[in-house]
C-alpha cells in the first residue's frame, strides 16, 4: 500500500480467508479500476467509523466503487456465506457439530440517524428512537440470522421470523431457543413450535437491575457487531 494503514484494514490472514468470497471476478480482470482488496478496506473503514459513503478517505478508493462493489457482494450474498463458514469452523475448533441444536434470540435498540427514514420507531423500554436487530446467535455467540425492523416492533413477533432463517441455515438442527421475558406469549410459542423449536424463557432475578451475568448453562448472548 502507499499510504498509511488504518485500524480497520483487512489483515493478510482475514484477506486469505475471505479473498475467494469476494473475487466475483478475477483480480486481473481488465474491468477492474481499483485493488479489491483496498475496495474491501474501504467498506471496512465504513462499517468502523459509522461514516456516510461520502466521508471516504481520499487515500482509499473512491466512495461510488466502494458503494457499487458492495451492492454486488449484497446481491451475491457473500457476507452470509463468509459468517456461515466462518462459524462452522469456529464451531468444530471448539470441539462441537457444525450445526448447533440450541439458539438464543435478542435483540438491541438502535439510536435513529437521519438514514433511518421509515425505519425508525420508539422503543419506550429503552426510550430510544431509531431501528431494533433482533438476532439469533447459537450459545458460542456467533450469528446465525437477523432482522432489523423500527425500534417499536415486539420482540415477540419477530420469533418466526429468525425461526425461518435460523432453520435453514443450519438444515433444521435447532430444537431449542433460549429467549428472556419478552419472548413470553402463546403467539411466540406457537412460531417457534412451528418452525420445529422450542422456547425457553430465563428469567433474570427481579432485585437485580441492569446487566445480569446468567450461567453458561442457561444462557449466554454475545453481541455480534461486526465481522473481523
Amino acid at each position: 500500500m502507499n499510504r498509511k494503514p488504518y485500524p480497520s484494514d483487512v489483515e493478510d490472514d482475514e484477506w486469505v480467508f475471505v479473498a475467494p468470497y469476494l473475487s466475483l471476478m478475477s483480480e486481473e480482470a481488465p474491468q477492474r479500476e481499483h485493488s479489491l482488496r483496498e475496495v474491501f478496506n474501504g467498506l471496512r473503514w465504513i462499517v468502523r467509523a459509522g461514516a456516510s459513503w461520502r466521508m471516504m478517505p481520499h487515500d482509499l478508493p473512491p466512495w461510488e466503487a466502494v458503494y457499487q462493489q458492495t451492492q454486488r457482494w449484497l446481491r451475491a450474498g457473500v457476507f452470509e456465506a463468509i459468517v456461515d463458514e466462518l462459524r462452522v469452523l469456529l464451531r468444530l475448533a471448539e470441539g462441537r457439530a457444525a450445526e448447533p441444536t440450541a439458539v438464543i434470540l435478542d435483540s438491541r435498540t438502535l439510536q435513529s440517524t437521519p438514514e433511518s427514514g421509515e425505519r425508525a420507531g420508539y422503543d419506550g423500554a429503552k426510550r430510544k428512537r431509531g431501528s431494533k436487530v433482533h438476532v439469533a446467535v447459537d450459545t458460542l455467540g456467533h450469528l446465525l440470522a437477523l432482522v432489523v425492523t423500527p425500534a417499536d416492533e415486539q420482540d415477540r413477533s419477530q420469533v418466526r421470523e429468525l425461526a425461518q432463517q435460523v432453520q435453514q441455515i443450519t438444515q433444521e438442527s435447532v430444537e431449542l431457543a433460549f429467549v428472556d421475558q419478552g419472548y413470553t406469549g402463546e403467539q411466540a410459542a406457537q412460531a417457534a413450535v412451528e418452525q420445529g423449536m422450542r422456547l425457553e424463557v430465563v428469567k433474570l432475578p427481579e432485585a437485580k437491575r441492569g446487566f445480569v451475568l446468567l450461567p453458561r448453562r442457561e444462557c449466554k448472548f454475545i453481541c455480534v457487531s461486526g465481522l473481523k
